[in-house]
């Protein structure tokens, strides 16, 4: 392991420390369609890089502004963010392209709330969102190919100045999923980053001879905190492949592990189902994922099923299940809040889903009663609390009560920006057994098990249904399970009111191959035959959509919230409907 000294406290210096001491080390690599380098930055690259583009935000009077990057995947994006952190300037990495419509709305809503001084966009996108119109609230639009180039060869420039960078103070805006409300802007600061960076090397156990592979976007906090800063932090390269490319052809994700050896990646359990589901066994010629001993998985329900598929699936290829690391964190505790031991057996509780959803206990599954199967997502690393608590009194819950997570250390986020009351509600929580401290209130459930946190759900999303909870990520398995047209990983359950009734809805992404021809009554049916059985529930509406149009977020998260509205508002491209009753557009309303 090559140490970070302590009294290194911001990213800036950890960027130079590295460029002084391995300079031709390389940093990052980007694989063009995740097959052939087409471009690598070594530390000293980056450093020079990231002291021209700071010259001219410097120029600009930025310190201290707010700077919004709209960059595709790669290096521009990484060398743009240390650009305004070497000027002392607030980074707020935004999405730049996504589906058609999701993707600019969220742009909107992050220019409106972030208020940005100057956007940060490459010299060919910049033409093309200026007639867009979505930057006319940006006082300054700032043409930066990244300055790699420019800088290729040059000394640092001569009217750069070093700026006194606090570490307490705000040094990244990072903007929350948005998969039960509007983005937020988590104020993040460099003491923040660097504490969490620690976590992360604390249970991921990386060496400066660790290897990462990522496809995960740059600009969502799982893709930049743990798999840009954690390889900066801890001297080991990293290879980047784009998003996009892993979306068309998951196998490129697997080929780049398997080519550079890698030791770490990961991604959502929806990456693990789309290995499974879309990657031809004539593809896999050639895979060796033996190398792995970390391959992670976050930032969504993790399904046992999935990680089981998966082993089943590549263990020919080398691919052992030790090597699974579900792990759970959030954009206000910086990333990482709980994981386990590398290279440590699944832990597995399969508990009574009655008892789970009636009496919020997680308690052994019965023989004779329906089982919810939950993975353990490890224990909280030294220096930072995790409690479960009613989120009704605030108490402290035992082992084995279901209830808000609680999380409490040197990686709380100082709140939301612009959203003091918001800030208060969430970020300074105080247990009524301990009112020393103040908590971040998740809004996740979950219990703890001899310091194992399982994660069961989300408040905001739970269905209460003749006065049961009913999570729905669990109708949502059940669905899929019923039809081997309906995909793995899309699928959204939420409830409509109509004429005063809730009603129960799934709406379905189906898998490409049936989207010709569905028969969708025979899929409907078998649904809700299904739903009935496991959940003692009717679907009132069975919706099929065609790949790729379920409203997510840029992590993947289902946005239940927004596929619910569109679908009322008839803007959701339905496929195929089965509905009991008066059509959904109709007299419905969101429940």
């Amino acid at each position: 392991m090559t140490p970070i000294h302590t009294e290194l406290t911001t990213l800036v210096d950890v960027v130079r420390h590295r460029a002084q001491r391995t300079p031709g080390r390389r940093a990052f690599v980007v694989l063009d369609n995740g097959l052939d380098e087409s471009v690598t930055l070594s530390y000293d690259d980056l450093d020079l890089a990231a002291c021209h583009v700071a010259a001219r935000l410097q120029s600009l009077g930025a310190e201290g502004k707010r700077i919004l990057l709209l960059y595709p995947h790669g290096l521009e994006f990484i060398i743009a963010l240390f650009g305004c952190m070497y000027a002392g300037a607030v980074a707020v990495p935004a999405l730049l392209a996504s589906r058609p419509g999701h993707s600019l709305d969220r742009l909107e809503s992050i220019i409106a709330d972030a208020a940005p001084s100057i956007t940060m966009v490459t010299d060919a996108l910049a033409g093309t969102l200026i007639q867009s119109s979505v930057l006319d609230r940006t006082p300054t639009t700032l043409e930066i190919t990244g300055g790699l180039c420019a800088a290729k060869g040059k000394g640092p420039p001569p009217d750069w100045s070093p700026p006194k960078l606090d570490p307490e103070v705000t040094c990244l805006l990072q903007y929350t999923s948005g998969s039960t409300d509007a983005p937020k802007g988590v104020m993040i600061s460099h003491r923040n980053i660097l504490q969490n960076q620690k976590m992360i090397l604390d249970r991921f156990e990386h060496t400066s001879k660790s290897i990462v592979v990522s496809w995960l976007p740059v600009y969502h906090d799982m893709g930049l905190i743990g798999m840009i800063f954690q390889p900066l932090f801890v001297g080991n390269p990293c290879v980047l492949i784009s998003p996009t490319t892993f979306l068309q052809r998951p196998v490129r994700w697997l080929q780049a592990i398997t080519r550079y050896r890698a030791t770490t990646s990961g991604g959502p359990n929806f990456a693990y189902d789309m290995c499974v589901d879309r990657i031809k066994e004539g593809d896999c010629e050639g895979l060796d994922l033996s190398s792995l001993d970390i391959a992670y998985s976050g930032a969504e329900p993790i399904h046992e099923e999935t990680l089981n598929r998966f082993t089943e699936r590549f263990a020919r290829y080398g691919f052992r299940q030790e090597a699974f690391y579900p792990c759970y964190g959030l954009a206000e505790s910086t990333l990482l809040v709980t994981g386990g031991k590398k290279m440590s057996p699944l832990r597995i509780r399969a508990v009574d889903a009655d008892a789970l959803e009636s009496d919020h206990r997680a308690v052994a599954a019965r023989s004779d009663s329906p089982a919810r199967s939950l993975v353990g997502c490890g224990t909280s690393p030294a220096g930072q609390r995790v409690r479960i608590v009613d989120p009704d009194t605030f108490e402290t819950l035992a082992d084995g009560q279901v209830g808000e997570i609680w999380v409490t250390g040197p990686c709380l986020a100082a709140g939301y920006w612009n959203r003091d009351s918001e800030s208060e509600n969430v970020f300074h929580a105080q247990l009524v057994d301990d009112g020393e401290l103040r908590y971040l209130r998740t809004g996740d459930l979950g219990f703890m098990d001899a310091g194992e946190l399982y994660v069961t759900g989300r408040i905001k999303e739970l269905l209460i249904i003749r006065g049961k909870n009913h999570y729905p990520q669990d109708i949502e398995v059940t669905a899929k399970r019923s039809h081997p047209a309906l995909s793995p990983a899309s699928s959204a359950a939420f409830l409509l009111e109509n004429d005063r009734q809730q009603q129960l809805v799934l709406v379905h992404e189906i898998m490409r191959r049936h989207v010709s021809n569905p028969d969708v009554a025979h899929i409907a049916a078998c649904v809700r035959e299904a739903v009935t059985r496991v959940h003692g529930l009717h679907v009132n509406s069975v919706v099929l959509l065609r790949p790729g149009l379920l409203p997510k977020t840029s992590s993947g998260k289902i946005r239940r919230g927004e596929c619910k509205t569109r679908l009322v508002a008839g803007t959701l491209p339905v496929l195929g409907e089965d509905t009991h009753g008066k059509r959904l557009q109709e007299n419905a309303r969101a429940g």
